[in-house]
């Protein structure tokens, strides 16, 4: 398919003038491309990861093995997207200038990609459609400690509500606290 500058604008996400290696909370979504369930299954509201998952588990702990500023914080793997809280330490200021929000996620995607892609040839896990991960990924710049807790339980709760989960492809509805945590981050967005 030929680029189309009317259909293919690619914008950015980020919030324009933001310095994302700053020092702080940062609240991240990365789906599947086309939402596919690549990382395990919800079983009785508890998400029982498969060696995929796992592996995206394993990549999100070493963070701070790659950046040692950055301490991976609450985090869940669900079967067809990821949540994950960031913390960026005061110690970035002297840190090489490439560990930013956007170079840790980048870093994130491609070890997780890289070593799915070995899982699809050696052991049997499920192909996928030309990526793993969707191009961009959802942030949220974390200002407030009531905010930062109200996220963490967003977090630890989501493979319960599951089946009304915004991004579960058969989801039987809306789910109540998911739509009350994405309010809150809409109204606290600068």
């Amino acid at each position: 398919m030929r680029y189309d500058p009317q259909k293919h604008h690619r914008r950015s996400i980020r919030l324009k003038g933001y310095d994302y290696s700053q020092p702080g909370a940062y609240f991240v979504t990365i789906c599947t491309q086309n939402r596919e369930y690549l990382f395990g299954e919800i079983l009785n509201g508890e998400m029982r990861l498969n060696d995929a998952g796992r592996m995206v588990e394993r990549w999100w702990l070493k963070l701070s093995t790659k950046f040692p500023c950055v301490r991976p914080d609450t985090y869940v793997v669900m079967p067809n997207h990821f949540h994950g809280i960031v913390i960026i330490m005061d110690e970035n200021r002297e840190a090489p200038s490439d560990t930013s929000l956007p170079r840790i996620i980048q870093w994130f995607k491609t070890m997780t990609t890289n070593e799915y892609i070995r899982g699809v040839k050696t052991l049997g896990w499920p192909p996928f459609h030309r990526r793993v991960w969707q191009r961009n990924y959802y942030e949220h710049i974390v200002r407030d400690a009531s905010v930062l807790e109200a996220i963490r339980t967003y977090i630890n709760d989501n493979p319960a509500h599951w089946e009304l989960d915004r991004y579960n492809k058969r989801a039987t509805g809306t789910d109540p606290a998911s739509v009350a945590i994405w309010n809150l981050l809409q109204e606290t967005t600068a």
